[in-house]
């Protein structure tokens, strides 16, 4: 029964603190009552509790780690169009124009002011602005 207010009591600083480790202790706390609830003896539950948290904490917490650093790589909507290429369709200035990006026709302008692009050229899309790609 100890082993169980063990583990209630290990889960609240988990809830609190949202910090890994104590839910892992909290594991190793309750395969201590599964241990003593099969007639372990208290050196027998100290074991097993060290052995589970220590193993949880070795295998869980590397892994949680790489995923935490890891940044999505999948980007979607228009923050998926940055960077892509397109082509001119209808001249493309500071005032407007169309291109052709991802298989759909986009109103754009250049990010210059000055420059300007013909049909046919290609353009590199630098952002979305509303429903018109800002190109270069």
């Amino acid at each position: 029964m100890w082993w169980l207010v063990a583990a209630v009591g290990l889960g609240i600083p988990l809830v609190v603190t949202a910090m890994p480790e104590f839910g892992m202790f909290a594991a190793g706390a309750v395969a201590a009552a599964v241990t003593s609830a099969v007639g372990g003896g208290v050196v027998a539950q100290f074991v097993v509790f060290a052995v589970v948290s220590v193993a949880l904490i070795a295998v869980v917490r590397p892994i949680a780690n790489r995923h935490r650093s890891q940044h999505p790589e999948l980007a979607s909507g228009v923050d998926a169009l940055r960077g892509r290429q397109a082509v001119v369709l209808e001249r493309v200035d500071g005032n407007g124009g169309r291109i052709k990006l991802a298989g759909e026709i986009w109103s754009a302008r250049s990010l210059d002011t000055d420059s300007s692009f013909d049909v046919g050229q290609q353009v590199d899309v630098i952002e979305i602005d509303g429903a018109t790609a800002v190109v270069m």
